[in-house]
């Protein structure tokens, strides 16, 4: 199937909005809601970096939308359009398989594809995805803001990405939830939209609970007081070394942030799950303790690109 065929049987279907133009223009034309202020973000998996090179392709389709949602959700904003840059193999049923799972997280995350660009080709897929929101001015949350007496939360659960890992590479029984964490994570929209305005900073946990939050204590100045007992977990840890390996494993695209003490965050999180973990201190980086007993910073803090 060459590049105008595909785009014309599985990508022109879903793009729906008027913004896309039918996939039939150069560029997407999109009216932004009146008086509000856009964000943009733009993420890249690479087989074999990101995920695995026999994940199914609607699953890999997945997280590249969920990925680039998780951080406009970071931000506050509401997504509105997507454009796509799909580079891979010739192979047919892969592409037909990555469309497929497309347009079921374009229809469960309510999101529009607005267009892009499609190459053939390559011995491995390389996606690229940019998603723009909106957020009503003054809004947007950041990663600097957080000050001394603020309370640190996390959503959901963290480390539940790395335990799929594993089960993903045969690593680890079979376990369907936790594989689903890894290959199909949830962005938190809802929760990231209510904490505009009322959070005082945040962002989203893509490469670990660790250097994820070090990154939050560097932009705004502070040091982050990490209880290791609180930290929530889909599954028991084995000991101190098995909860280190939790809050550095990456991809549970869960939200980490901060808010005034006095901020009933537990009431604004609705249906998401959130946990208070910590206290934001004067200082800088990260204080790790485990049942009032202090913890030693591991020597490797999530994952980093070389």
């Amino acid at each position: 199937m060459n590049e105008r065929d595909y785009i014309a049987r599985c990508l022109a279907p879903l793009a729906t909005s008027p913004a896309a133009r039918g996939l039939c223009d150069d560029a997407a034309v999109w009216q932004p809601p009146l008086g509000r202020a856009l964000v943009f973000t733009h993420d890249v998996l690479a087989a074999g970096v990101h995920f695995l090179p026999d994940d199914p392709p609607a699953d890999v389709a997945w997280k590249l939308l969920a990925v680039n949602l998780s951080d406009l959700a970071a931000m506050a904003a509401t997504p509105a359009g997507v454009l796509l840059g799909l580079a891979g193999p010739a192979d047919a049923g892969w592409r037909a398989g990555f469309a497929e799972g497309l347009g079921r997280a374009l229809a469960q995350f309510g999101v529009a594809l607005w267009g892009g660009d499609t190459v053939s080709g390559l011995a491995a897929p390389v996606l690229g995805l940019t998603a723009i929101g909106w957020v009503e001015p003054g809004r947007a949350l950041g990663r600097a803001g957080a000050r001394p007496g603020d309370a640190l939360w996390v959503s959901g659960s963290i480390g539940d990405a790395g335990l799929g890992l594993a089960v993903a590479q045969g690593r680890a029984p079979f376990d369907k939830a936790l594989l689903n964490r890894f290959r199909r994570p949830t962005p938190r929209l809802a929760l990231g939209a209510a904490l505009g305005g009322v959070a005082s900073a945040g962002l989203d946990v893509s490469d670990g609970l660790l250097i994820d939050a070090q990154r939050l204590a560097a932009a705004s100045g502070v040091m982050l007081a990490i209880d290791l007992a609180a930290v929530p977990l889909g599954r028991p840890a084995a000991g101190l070394d098995d909860l280190l390996a939790r809050v550095t494993a990456g991809d549970d695209y869960e939200l980490l942030f901060t808010a005034p003490a006095d901020v009933d965050v537990v009431a604004l999180a609705g249906k998401t799950p959130v946990t208070r973990i910590g206290t934001v201190a004067a200082g800088t980086g990260l204080s790790l303790s485990l049942r009032d007993a202090p913890v030693a910073l591991p020597a490797r803090l999530g994952w980093e690109h070389q």
